[in-house]
């Protein structure tokens, strides 16, 4: 019997020998889809293939695809656990022709595996065509073999493809198999189709069509061939089963999770096994491929499967969280062939571990009040839809988790009820919003966030995604298109484009349409829409569109760069500051950081220079970094920073760097631990190199570091290097020797600077320095003034002479006033025995006041002052003896 394993094998190599490219499976979120939620075939890859935007280097391929089904247009939740063949994750086996071969080498193609390579009774095969496909019934009998009564004309859409109202479309073809007649059920178009016995297996699109939007069809230039074949459906069927469930690899999850439970795999209970084996395949998956649990989008879907998994493992009587101990089964099953699950086991079950424990919490009071509303009903009664509402609202149970808690007892929702619980509360939310503050403009992002949902970011995992535009705003009115010219605000479903926020700045780029293009110049966002300020370019962008959103790669990466950077900017000051150093704000530019912290003087060139050290220490490192997400408190616990200014709700985004012994982490060897929703580089190493250019102070008790990364930071370090070649030449001397040689010359400098002070004072006090005798002093009311004015002569030489005067005098009062370059100073001084008659500071006051100053200050026997005009030397002069004479 062989395994799901190897039928995948077989299936691939099948096709590789018949020259189909091999590709791998593409990841859950659709990067060029915007109408999807999740890959839900295995087509969606190839989209742009199909239809000729894109050309690769293959005209035949062929995939194991990973699907998921449990939201948006697709959406399987519901029946998983209940019947025998609904799942929300499986694998779809595909093959796919891009105007290569056609349905004459499709179906050999496809009856050939079946019956020779993987062995399939022929005499158990049929096949449904479309009604007016001739070809396919004759290419069946002619290659197969199959007599009518074996091939049935289908006249419905069941065996008509197409991709939209308008595009590729084509018949198709599907194989059956028939598992007898002790099953029940009919043959495809039958009143009992819907029974077990006959099983679809195969289905073979023919896309051979163009949909006009007039209704016409016309011939494609390219007809093209894509195929879907479930691998749990086929290897049920090659294994012996007639159900799903009871292939190798789920059978082995049951197994799993009954030994966890102490619980039988195929008692009555046998429904709670299958819900968790189908949605731990789903989750880890989910989360294997970037999708983390959250409150909105694809990260609401993935957190309502766990807790659909979760709920039935707490009626298995699981005491403690039991999803996370199953990963190890799931890698071991699968792990081969999506080795993506071994690289994110630790955090797959990290995540289930901590949304397991915080859902239990709620799910014993949740449960109790659903048992008391039930109480109140009458046998069969529709749970009303405000409770059910209120179970969402206060508890968290999705609606379609309530829903199966009440299918087990027959029991339905009154959805009616539930919407109006939930259209008050969005007019609730309103008129807070209204009242908030928030300015009359931002109305048009509320009714948009209210009537399509918040924008899904995608910018974590890729730079390049397809996104349908809900919005093209011009001013503060949507319109129905913009050319170009027109400066506008674009808002799509979903974006790579980080929006500003957290010191982050926004994205730019371009968005590309089928009839335009647009230069997005900044993102941001409100209440939680992102808002694309885009300069149209070429053609026209219209509301409702889809679009190719791609980010400027080379900014994103300066960008990202200094973003991580400053993470361990925050740590490394904090070790070599102290634990009081705290985020005061930041800057995440392309060409530069910016980051204030809490610190009440200034670094040392020491302290700068250690900090730079071990930054570049843990570049170098070139260790991962990793995400998790998680409760803002079991982050703390883990030793996460929170970042200043930020506002953080029920789960946050956890950024971790670098390996050291610091016994933060869940391994008590992460250095850098920090809330943060920004983009970040994939290892430290991508940094490539950190430099400050020094701090600041930013306001009372806050510092400010600015710095530079990757080829900007070799940049400036280049420039220094060659500044300091330039020094040295004129120093004429070494590099290394450049400090030294400086220090001798400023030495030299001083001692010069204080032998020419020197000079100056004895040619002042010999009567030099613009005097044309020897200072003498008059006596005026009995006080001996000496008044001079002397040129070239600095404010700050003019104490010295001041006392050098006040001693040769022995008694008096002395004015000087210099003028140096245009700078008047004003000093005077009175000796101790005079200072109870005249004052030093009035002197100065009435001096400085004809030359244009103001003011003065100082002791009694010493005043300072300034003033402009030089030429009114004598009025000061005069002004003075003035005030002596009383």
């Amino acid at each position: 019997m062989p395994s799901l394993n190897e039928i995948r094998t077989t299936f691939l190599e099948y096709f590789a020998r018949n020259g189909h490219e091999i590709v791998e499976s593409s990841p859950l979120v659709p990067r060029n889809d915007p109408t999807l939620m999740f890959t839900a075939a295995g087509m969606v890859q190839f989209k742009n293939l199909f239809t000729g935007v894109e050309h690769r280097d293959y005209t035949r391929a062929t995939t194991a695809q990973k699907c998921v089904r449990a939201g948006g247009k697709h959406n399987d939740l519901d029946n998983v656990g209940y019947t025998a063949r609904h799942h929300t994750f499986f694998e779809m086996l595909g093959n796919f022709s891009f105007g290569d071969y056609f349905k004459s080498e499709a179906i050999p193609l496809a009856w050939d595996l079946l019956t020779k390579e993987f062995g399939i009774d022929a005499s158990r095969l049929l096949v449904t065509v479309y009604h007016t496909d001739d070809e396919a019934v004759e290419i069946w009998k002619k290659h197969a073999g199959l007599p009518d009564d074996r091939i049935i004309r289908i006249a419905t859409d069941d065996n008509f493809w197409s991709a939209g109202p308008t595009g590729p479309c084509g018949p198709c073809t599907e194989i059956f198999y028939d598992h007898g007649d002790h099953i029940p059920g009919g043959p495809p178009g039958s009143p009992d189709e819907d029974g077990d016995r006959f099983i679809e297996i195969w289905n073979l699109v023919f896309m051979q069509y163009e949909q006009m939007e007039d209704g016409t069809r016309r011939d494609l230039p390219n007809q093209s061939i894509d195929t879907g074949m479930g691998l749990e459906r086929i290897g049920a069927l090659l294994q012996g089963k007639h159900d799903n469930y009871d292939t190798d690899i789920l059978r082995a999850l049951i197994e799993a999770s009954a030994q966890a439970t102490g619980t039988d795999p195929d008692g009555p209970q046998n429904i709670h096994h299958r819900v968790i084996a189908d949605h731990l395949r789903s989750t880890s998956f989910l989360m294997a491929d970037g999708v983390m649990p959250s409150n909105e989008g694809r990260g609401y879907v993935l957190r309502r499967i766990m807790r659909r998994a979760m709920r039935h493992a707490h009626l298995l009587g699981a005491k403690d969280p039991l999803m996370h101990r199953l990963v190890p089964a799931l890698v071991a099953q699968m792990g081969q062939p999506y080795p993506e699950l071994g690289r994110a086991q630790s955090m797959i079950q990290e995540t289930l571990l901590s949304e397991e424990t915080r859902f239990r919490q709620t799910l014993d009071r949740g449960l109790r009040l659903l048992d008391d509303e039930v109480a109140n009903l009458p046998e069969g009664g529709a749970l009303s839809g405000a409770a059910a509402f209120k179970l969402y609202d206060t508890f968290g149970f999705p609606l379609d988790l309530t829903q199966d808690a009440l299918r087990e007892q027959g029991r339905g929702v009154d959805i009616a009820g539930f919407d109006a619980a939930m259209a008050e509360q969005k007019a609730k939310a309103r008129a807070a919003w209204a009242g908030s503050g928030e300015t009359a403009d931002a109305a048009i992002w509320f009714d948009l966030a209210e009537r399509h949902g918040t924008t899904e970011f995608l910018g974590h995992d890729t730079e390049q995604a397809e996104g349908q535009i809900l919005a093209v705003v011009d001013g503060n009115a949507p319109v129905a298109e913009a050319k170009p010219g027109q400066t506008v605000q674009i808002v799509v479903n979903q974006t790579p484009f980080y929006a500003e926020s957290g010191g982050q700045v926004g994205d730019s780029g371009t968005l590309t349409t089928a009839e335009g293009r647009a230069r997005i110049t900044d993102t941001r966002k409100s209440v939680g829409v992102f808002i694309h300020f885009a300069e149209i370019t070429e053609g026209v962008v219209k509301t409702g569109a889809g679009a190719v959103l791609s980010v400027d790669h080379d900014r994103r990466s300066l960008i990202r760069a200094n973003h991580s950077a400053t993470h361990l900017l925050n740590e490394a000051l904090r070790e070599v500051l102290g634990d009081h150093v705290a985020q005061r704000g930041s800057l995440n530019a392309p060409d530069r950081l910016r980051f204030d912290f809490s610190h009440n003087k200034a670094l040392t060139l020491d302290e700068i220079a250690e900090i730079e050290t071990r930054v570049n220490n843990f570049v170098r490192q070139n260790a991962a970094v990793t995400t998790r997400i998680m409760t803002p408190d079991d982050a703390r616990g883990l030793g996460a920073q929170a970042l200043f200014g930020e506002k953080y709700g029920d789960e946050v985004r956890v950024v971790s760097m670098g390996q050291a012994d610091t016994g933060k982490g869940s391994d008590g060897k992460t250095w850098s631990i920090e809330l943060c929703g920004g983009t970040h580089v994939a290892r430290t190493g991508d940094i490539g190199l950190f430099v400050t250019l020094g701090d600041s102070a930013s306001s009372a008790g806050v510092r400010r570091i600015e710095a530079l990364t990757g080829a900007a930071a070799f940049d400036y370090l280049s420039g220094q290097d060659h500044r300091l070649a330039q020094a040295a030449l004129m120093l004429k001397s070494g590099a290394a020797d450049v400090p030294d040689r400086l220090r001798g010359l400023l030495d030299e400098r001083k001692a010069l600077q204080n032998e020419v002070a020197q000079l100056r004072r004895e040619l002042a006090m010999a009567g030099g320095a613009g005097q044309s005798e020897q200072p003498g002093a008059d006596t005026i009311n009995g006080v001996p003034l000496l008044a001079q004015v002397l040129n070239g002569v600095t404010g700050k030489d003019l104490p010295g002479l001041v006392d050098a005067h006040k001693e040769r005098l022995g008694s008096g009062a002395i004015l000087l006033i210099a003028d140096a370059g245009g700078k008047v100073a004003v000093a005077a001084g009175v000796t101790p025995d005079l200072t109870e008659t005249v004052s030093a500071v009035d002197m100065v006051r009435v001096a400085v006041a004809p030359m244009g100053g103001k003011g003065g200050g100082g002791r009694a026997d010493m005043a300072q002052g300034g003033a402009k005009d030089a030429s009114a030397a004598q009025a000061a002069i005069d002004a003075v003896k003035t005030l002596l004479k009383g």
